[in-house]
């Protein structure tokens, strides 16, 4: 077995066990790893229960897993699954970070936790050290005080366990703000100090298990991979064309806020009631020249560079330290509050990663509540006398704050856009429901589809297994480079899909081979590999539950408000056409094998050797 580790650790916070397990090869292979291998360990181990398994409870399983390609391809990530609070599905989400290079170092694979620990619990590993500690002191913190305190606290007990070693670089860690704590279901899981795994609300998930933080340090070489001249050879040549892509190297996604504003009519202003905008003073070079104070900054490995630090040097908000801002939090913490200015949309940026929730999730729920007030549909009083007017920096901060602590109007907010307005719409009427942006419990990216110059697609949200998650979207043909399939390799292998798109699609598979010394087809991953990691997914998504099931057919759809003509712009007018909506649906369903009403066939299901799927998906959906 080549590029893996081969072996995962096994920790379950109720009984404090900890011990190992090693997946067959086999398995690997057909799953290889993030994404596609947290699917298949979740439908394993608590698919014939799904629809009873709580996902803030402790039967859940919180998954941290590598791919093969982690630690050899440039830019280093983790993927994070689990049942997700959020849409009751599974999400693979990734962060940027060290993260899963130390974990292979240090022996695994992945991490697959389970139970709930009794108080307050940091994983810590070094090796084959691996022990639960109290996270006491540390419960309540926010995130980079969190962050600040676990790499003190990490060094001194690496030169505790090998003091013969020297002077330690610094831990990887993963941790969780307020906002996991309180089990807030749009909580990220965070990263250094502006990272985070958004999209599931798994920040929730490790909150509910009482997991504060995990440290992980490796001093081992990562694994053997199959031919070591080759992986050498395309390090070298992944490098020389990550590095041409000068533009993106100086910019990174920061260019967005005004791009997809004014050229592209895609971006949400005001919570979506709007797609355009010529506010120049949000532009990149803005950005560039008040608040980037570090205009480079990679992650592992990464010769892209394409991360800036953001922080105003002086006014009110002076000293809020985030990343960039990139694009979807100029976006939804920005232009969709009616915040135009980078020193506002930094601001809160930090507030998010700073509480621990989803910039993207945590943004669309702000935006929905202020058009409800802006609606008079929430009242003053209601928010605890939060005036929150579009452009109201404090005021969503405040708000942001009373969410992250399940406070007033808060606590209804924390559950999530959608189940936000199911709530709201019993007391106010289902007036509520049609200013949610989401698509199934999951806030639709800011990319909107109405004017087709952005996501040209109109199904790409609507028929996602990942729900509104931007960075997989359902697209046609099934092997086009922005379709969830291509993504899902992304994903599986657990590489930077910013890095990936800029390559030529061979370099990802031949870079796979020579790794693992497999020989993957482009034509065995569309026709075969992919398919089953996503139909395990959307299985599992219609199967839903405890709380929440999606309707086959009735919820693969678009929010109310993208039927609505756009308002300004040179796109003005356009809206998502149903009639083509419905067209590509079908068609989206036939392609993917799904009968009409979106519903995995059982003879898709036994080619793909997924009979068990086949069977408890028809029992459950019988009931």
């Amino acid at each position: 077995m080549k590029g893996y580790a081969g072996r995962f650790l096994e920790v379950d916070l109720t009984s404090n066990n900890i011990g190992e397990a090693k997946l067959p090869e086999e398995t690997l292979r057909r799953y290889v790893g993030g994404r596609g291998l947290a699917s298949w360990i979740l439908w394993d181990r608590i698919g014939e229960k799904w629809d009873s398994v709580d996902p803030l409870g402790p039967e859940n399983i919180l998954l941290l897993l590598t791919g093969p390609l982690t630690g050899y391809f440039p830019g280093g990530r983790i993927c994070v699954s689990g049942k997700s609070p959020q849409s009751n599905g599974i999400v693979g989400s990734t962060v940027a970070g060290e993260f899963g290079v130390e974990l292979k170092c240090a022996g695994y694979d992945g991490i697959i936790i389970t139970g709930e620990a009794e108080k307050p619990t940091h994983l810590f590993i070094f090796d084959s050290h691996v022990e639960l500690k109290d996270a006491s002191h540390i419960w309540g913190l926010e995130g980079k005080e969190t962050f600040k305190r676990l790499v003190k606290e990490g060094r001194e007990e690496l030169k505790r366990i090998n003091p013969r070693f020297g002077e330690w670089k610094d831990p990887s860690i993963l941790y969780i703000g307020p906002g996991g704590e309180n089990k807030v279901r749009m909580a990220a899981v965070m990263a250094k100090w502006t990272h985070a795994a958004g999209y599931g609300g798994y920040g929730a998930v490790m909150g509910s298990k009482k997991l504060k933080a995990i440290t992980v340090k490796g001093s081992g070489p990562l694994p053997e991979v199959a031919d070591m001249r080759g992986v050498s050879s395309l390090i070298e040549e992944v490098c020389r064309e990550l590095y041409r892509n000068e533009l993106f190297r100086r910019w990174g996604t920061g260019h967005g806020g005004y791009y997809y504003g004014n050229q592209t009519s895609s971006e949400p202003v005001r919570n979506w009631q709007e797609e355009w905008h010529d506010v120049k003073d949000y532009g990149v070079d803005r950005f560039d020249e008040r608040v980037w104070v570090k205009r480079f900054w990679g992650d592992y490995g990464c010769p892209t560079t394409c991360l800036k630090v953001a922080m105003p040097t002086s006014g009110p908000l002076k000293g809020a330290v985030s990343d960039n801002p990139d694009y979807e939090l100029q976006a939804y913490v920005g232009t969709n509050l009616g915040v135009f200015t980078p020193e506002g949309n930094t601001y809160l940026s930090a507030r998010v990663d700073d509480l621990g929730i989803c910039g993207i999730n945590g943004g669309n729920v702000l935006g929905f509540a202020a058009e409800l007030y802006q609606r008079g549909l929430l009242t003053k009083e209601e928010l605890d006398g939060i005036d929150l007017k579009w452009g109201n920096v404090e005021a969503f901060a405040e708000l942001l704050e009373k969410i992250a602590y399940r406070r007033g109007m808060g606590d209804v907010l924390a559950e999530g856009t959608y189940r936000a307005a199911l709530r709201l719409s019993k007391e106010k009427g289902d007036e509520v429901l049609k200013y949610a942006v989401q698509s199934k419990g999951i806030a639709i990216g800011a990319h909107g589809n109405r004017s087709t110059l952005d996501y040209p697609s109109y199904i790409a949200y609507a028929c996602s297994v990942q729900g509104g998650d931007h960075t997989s979207i359902a697209h046609l043909p099934l092997d086009h480079g922005d379709s969830e399939l291509t993504i899902a390799l992304y994903d599986s292998a657990v590489i930077c899909w910013f890095n990936a798109w800029t390559l030529p699609e061979d370099l990802i598979w031949d870079f796979m081979n020579k790794v693992t010394g497999w020989d993957i087809s482009r034509e065995e991953w569309y026709g075969e590999m992919a398919p089953r990691i996503l139909n395990i997914q959307r299985a599992v998504l219609l199967i839903g539950g405890p709380d929440l099931r999606w309707k086959p057919k009735e919820n693969d759809e678009n929010p109310a408000r993208f039927y609505e003509p756009l308002p300004s712009g040179p796109k003005k007018g356009r809206a998502v056409d149903r009639k083509e909506f419905e067209e590509m649906r079908m068609e989206y369903y036939s392609a993917m094998g799904w009968d009409e009403n979106g519903i995995p066939r059982g003879e898709t299901l036994r080619k793909l050797g997924l009979e068990g799927v086949d069977k408890i998906l028809r029992d459950k959906l019988a009931r």
